[in-house]
């Protein structure tokens, strides 16, 4: 006991900031998506990368201090987002786990989804399902689930667990891989809003970030995840044409490394740290 409560007081304290702050980092793991988020002592990591970054994304959490995540999510099963879920599961304390509900029939055969159910497995962590609708609290901010909802889509990365998050004055919109369907279910939905920051779907892909999309969030800053040089071509020229209609703040991995944020629920300041990736 004398041990947790001393590792406790050393948190560095930009990754549990003080009073009412929130952080969001988003890790650069390459071609994937990772987000590690704090508030008040409460912590939440969304999609991990591929299984050949894990043990970067480990360290990563490990020099911030991290010990517990309170919420881990899964947007989609797919590699380049849940990859290295297994070696999280395995290596921190884990409260919830989420990820959205997918057709028996859809669900992936692959070796990653395995391992992830098996380490949810071995130490008796219950998966939830991801619905719209449902709150999550990070500390002082709420994280409201805007998407998937109960349709059915032929590609996978329209299921992904899109989170609302509010702080204060400003608010994050994170959507996996989103891509137009499930933009459009989310638009008649009506709960979005004008965000302060957007993370581009799908990686700055042409078939996310629709115009009729981006005219109802309007963000004032947008961050990309994505690998340099990668085979995609993400981020797409239209896309980057797209978010530039809102706003000159675009973040992106593949040229800045990891970007961190940091509101206080009404400034956003940001830095950016070059990981060598």
């Amino acid at each position: 006991m004398i041990f947790a409560g001393w590792w406790f007081f050393r948190k560095p304290r930009h990754t549990f900031p003080d009073e009412d702050k929130l952080v969001m980092h988003f890790i650069d793991v390459g071609q994937g998506d990772c987000t590690f988020i704090a508030a008040n002592g409460v912590t939440m990591l969304v999609d991990c990368g591929e299984y050949a970054v894990s043990s970067d994304v480990v360290s990563y959490l490990k020099d911030l201090g991290v010990g517990r995540l309170d919420y881990l999510i899964g947007t989609h099963p797919h590699s380049d987002h849940m990859g290295g879920m297994a070696r999280i599961i395995d290596t921190f304390d884990i409260g919830e786990v989420l990820i959205p509900s997918i057709p028996d029939e859809q669900l992936p055969t692959a070796v990653f989804f395995d391992r992830f159910l098996e380490s949810c497995e071995a130490k008796k962590l219950n998966i939830r399902t991801a619905r719209t609708g449902d709150t999550l609290s990070i500390g002082k901010a709420v994280s409201e689930i805007v998407s998937p909802d109960d349709a059915v889509f032929e590609d996978m990365n329209n299921y992904s667990v899109s989170l609302l998050i509010r702080h204060g004055d400003n608010s994050f919109l994170l959507t996996g891989d989103s891509e137009s369907e499930a933009e459009y279910a989310m638009l008649t939905s009506d709960r979005l809003q004008k965000v302060t920051l957007y993370k581009a779907g799908h990686h700055g892909s042409s078939r996310s970030s629709t115009a009729e999309f981006l005219d109802m969030i309007r963000p004032q800053t947008a961050v990309i995840s994505c690998g340099a040089d990668n085979p995609y071509g993400h981020p797409s020229d239209i896309t980057l044409q797209r978010l530039h209609e809102y706003t000159d703040k675009i973040y992106r991995t593949d040229i800045c490394g990891n970007i961190v944020f940091e509101s206080d629920g009404s400034k956003l300041s940001v830095r950016t740290e070059r990981n060598g990736k």
